[in-house]
């Protein structure tokens, strides 16, 4: 079975300039641990590469179960020199949300 970072958490956007931040925070501590695991910085890079030159740095908050995630280089320039994303990068939760993790077959997502 196939699960995403929707099943296990929400998140929320928002810009930075050239960049973009998104927390994602678990809705349990299981959850928490296992996308501290699987959703790593190398992880994200690889799904956000078409739209940003990185780096990805991820910071863990561990008492609010949450992971805070600073995706530096959009394309573009960032929302403020760009059509391309939307006026404060908001979408770019729903693109974090849908990363694929390995689920029970630990299969590449």
């Amino acid at each position: 079975m196939k699960i995403t970072v929707r099943d296990l958490a929400h998140a929320r956007a928002g810009d930075k300039g050239r960049g973009v931040n998104i927390s994602v925070v678990a809705n349990d501590a299981g959850a928490y641990e296992r996308l501290v695991r699987e959703l790593t910085e190398a992880r994200v890079m690889a799904v956000f590469a078409p739209i940003a030159a990185g780096p990805v740095r991820r910071y863990e908050m561990t008492r609010l179960g949450a992971l805070n995630f600073v995706i530096e280089n959009m394309c573009g320039g960032g929302v403020t020199e760009t059509a391309a994303l939307d006026i404060h990068g908001k979408s770019l939760s729903g693109l974090m949300l849908s990363i694929k993790l390995f689920g029970n077959e630990h299969e590449p997502a």
